[in-house]
């Protein structure tokens, strides 16, 4: 029996909808409307091919099903706006920590845990401050919240929160590590029952013991710069980040430097990888690449960065409404989304206000495919590629 065709979750949060399509000829196989995802919580692969995401008006997890019959499995209600989504590594126990949304300061301290075995759900109250969140197994799920100024590794049992009484009580964690107050970006080593937690000093990490976190040596960046965005690599045991260096200043943002960042958690190697000035955050994993999208005033450009790090590059047409010089990359403006399956050599690329995306064959960095959609994907939009066995639930944070 064979896999199916790969699909892509493509997502319009402002016009609020959900196309599922086959890649690379883009046949529609699925489609939700009314449905406006959390961009900044993104998609969080589950075993089986399922995917999980946040609908941040209706203030639901959806658990979708895009291989199956029924798109949407499950809908179990949880509290918005979403900042943050995780599973443990079996794909049972998930949270969702609350964030800013259209607001001007964090003002939500409300975390909601959720069984999807028996769709028991209960809402606690932590600490207000957009925490990021890890789901550690190996028996009783522990929740591990990293929390901003002042700076923590916060854990709690995850049968204590979902036993709480209604009301949304406040809740003490079990254990605490001290964190410097800048942290953002967070993943876990299922395999190893670590959790990582990017800062200015480096990456930091801690192994579970029982209930408690034991904390372990940083992982500098080795450069001047810093990472915001972590991920696992769940080809092989791997971090990976982007470091942006150069000014604060957000106006200054065509002079952002940025280097891919992939540390060797087997051989505790760092490697670093030059990918060029202006805007660039998210990655995407795909078969045997690293996927990441520049965005510059003097021209966009999708960078494949092959096993050995070698770096294909490969002009983006240009944006109506990209970001300009002069201008934050972050308001008013369009943008990319980029994605990929670990079990797939395809790579998508979203066109911001356009409601385009190319399909590029990562070995070759030829586009197959340019896909045409009936919603424009305002600032981007956001993806996800999936095959139903390309093991991409071995990295339980949401994307």
């Amino acid at each position: 029996m064979t896999d199916a065709p790969p699909l892509l979750l493509v997502s319009d949060h402002v016009e609020g909808s959900v196309r599922i399509v086959t890649v690379p000829d883009g046949t529609e196989t699925g489609r939700l409307t009314g449905r406006h995802l959390s961009e900044h919580a993104g998609f969080l692969a589950l075993p089986d091919g399922r995917v999980a995401c946040v609908d941040d008006r209706r203030g639901e997890l959806l658990v979708l099903d895009p291989f199956g019959d029924e798109l949407v499995e499950t809908a179990i209600p949880v509290a918005v706006p979403a900042e943050h989504l995780a599973c443990d590594p079996s794909g049972r126990w998930v949270a969702v920590t609350t964030g800013l949304g259209k607001n001007g300061e964090p003002w939500s301290d409300l975390l909601t845990v959720v069984d999807r075995t028996t769709g028991d759900a209960a809402r606690v109250r932590t600490r207000v401050g957009e925490p990021g969140v890890t789901v550690l197994g190996n028996g009783d799920p522990l929740i591990v919240l990293r929390h901003r100024e002042p700076g923590a590794l916060a854990a709690h049992r995850f049968a204590d929160l979902l036993s709480a009484p209604p009301g949304c009580p406040a809740v003490t964690p079990h254990t605490c590590l001290r964190l410097t107050d800048d942290g953002h970006g967070d993943a876990q080593a299922p395999y190893s029952a670590q959790v990582f937690a990017a800062t200015g000093e480096g990456v930091h990490r801690a192994r579970r013991a029982g209930d408690a976190l034991v904390p372990e040596p940083v992982i500098p960046w080795g450069s001047p710069a810093r990472g915001w965005y972590l991920r696992l690599d769940p080809r092989r045991p791997a971090l990976w980040s982007t470091l942006r260096g150069g000014a604060v200043d957000p106006l200054r943002w065509p002079e952002w430097t940025n280097q891919a960042w992939r540390h060797d958690l087997e051989t505790d190697r760092t490697t670093l990888t030059e990918l060029g000035p202006g805007l660039v955050f998210r990655l995407a994993l795909a078969q045997h690449h690293t996927a990441f999208t520049r965005i510059h005033p003097d021209g966009d450009e999708l960078i494949l960065l092959d096993a050995d790090g070698t770096a294909r590059r490969v002009p983006l047409p240009a944006m109506d409404g990209a970001p300009r010089r002069g201008g934050t990359p972050w308001e008013g403006v369009q943008r990319r989304a980029v994605a990929a399956s670990p079990g797939s050599d395809w790579v998508a690329v979203t066109r911001g206000g356009h409601g385009e995306i190319h399909v590029f064959d990562a070995r070759t960095g030829s586009e197959a495919a340019r896909l045409k959609l009936d919603t424009p994907l305002r600032h981007g939009g956001h993806a996800m590629l999936r095959t139903q066995t390309d093991g991409a639930e071995g990295d339980p944070v949401g994307r």
